[in-house]
């Protein structure tokens, strides 16, 4: 397979295209692939899970997020084309609900995350 580059979203959409009908015989219907969607998402919960939570993997499994989150993107693609979704257009106006929505939303973090590590400190230095 050519290598691939840095690829933009309309690039992305285009080569899922043309792979669905040229190497995978066509596109699975629309509900179809929303379940597809909802299994891949599933696996990278489950590879979060594994990395950066309390489970660990089970005898054979490997980590392989990146893979997973490849096959959530890939399936988005596949659901953005047959649905008419321009996934640059789409993510650009998203963006911008988000910024207008969120501009101050998120400052109290700054202050919650300090007060956390403070905290933390506080409860190690009354252990030793």
């Amino acid at each position: 397979m050519k290598e691939l580059g840095e690829i933009t979203l309309t690039e992305l959409q285009r080569i899922v295209d043309k792979w669905i009908k040229e190497i995978g015989h066509g596109y699975f219907s629309p509900l179809t692939n929303m379940a597809v969607l909802t299994e891949e998402t599933g696996e990278v919960a489950r590879q979060m899970s594994r990395l950066y939570g309390d489970q660990t993997f089970k005898p054979g499994e490997t980590a392989n997020l990146a893979d997973e989150l490849a096959d959530v993107v890939w399936v988005v693609a596949a659901i953005a084309n047959q649905t008419g979704v321009d996934l640059t257009e789409a993510l650009r106006r998203n963006l911008e609900k988000k910024t207008i929505r969120d501009l101050h939303r998120h400052e109290h973090r700054g202050a919650v995350a300090e007060e956390a590590i403070n905290r933390e400190i506080k409860t190690t230095d009354n252990k030793e």
